[in-house]
Order: C-alpha cells, then structure tokens, then sequence
C-alpha cells in the first residue's frame, strides 16, 4: 500500500511564508512526477507547481515568483516553500504524486492541508 501524507498548514497574515511538506511511504519502486494543487471553497482544484524526478518545476502563474516547489528523493518528499503569501493563496492544498508501486504508474493524493492566509 502506498500513503501520501501532507503537512506544514496553518494561519499566516499577509505577507508571510509558510512550508508544506509531502511524503510518501509504502511499496514504492519509482516516483514521477510530484506537485502541489489546491482547492479554494466554491472553486476546482486547481495546479500550483510540479516537479519531475528529475527536478524541473513549473508553476501556475498566479504563485510564479513567489512559491518554490523542490524535493529529496531519497526521502520520496516534496515541499512547497509560499513566501509573500496573500487571502486568495488561501486554500486546501493537496500533494499529488505518480507512483509505481509494482503494477505500473498511478496517481495518489493527500487529504489535503488547509492554509489560511489572513488579511
């Protein structure tokens, strides 16, 4: 079985910076791609950065400049460092990651973890 946990959520005023940090744990042989999306009440789950077992990232546009997504794979981690945080990054943000554990590649998602950024 494979687990994919997130943590480092939380309240910050604007202009702050927050961590979170993903990790996956169980029968894993390879990861892929790994990344950050988000969920604000009343909208899609939407990207806000990727990053491939290589290491090249990309980024939604609204978090450009702003947010940096990085990760160790000897620890099957992933990070999201959100600097200059403002009310709308405010959301559930949720890990994603491809993982094959034996039967081919599959996508596995956290429960998510709510950042509130007030103003």
């Amino acid at each position: 079985q494979v687990q994919v946990v997130e943590s480092g959520g939380g309240l910050v005023q604007a202009g702050g910076s927050l961590r979170l940090s993903c990790a996956a744990s169980g029968t894993i042989r390879s990861i892929n791609a790994m990344g950050w999306y988000r969920q604000a009440p009343g909208k899609q789950r939407g990207l806000v950065a990727t990053i491939t077992s290589g290491g090249s990232t990309s980024y939604a546009g609204s978090v450009k400049g702003r947010f940096s997504i990085a990760r160790d794979n000897a620890k099957n981690t992933v990070y999201l460092s959100m600097n200059s945080l403002k009310p709308e990054d405010t959301a559930v943000y949720y890990c994603n990651a491809q993982i094959n554990s034996g039967y081919g590649f599959r996508d596995y998602w956290g429960q998510g973890t709510q950042v509130t950024v007030s103003s």
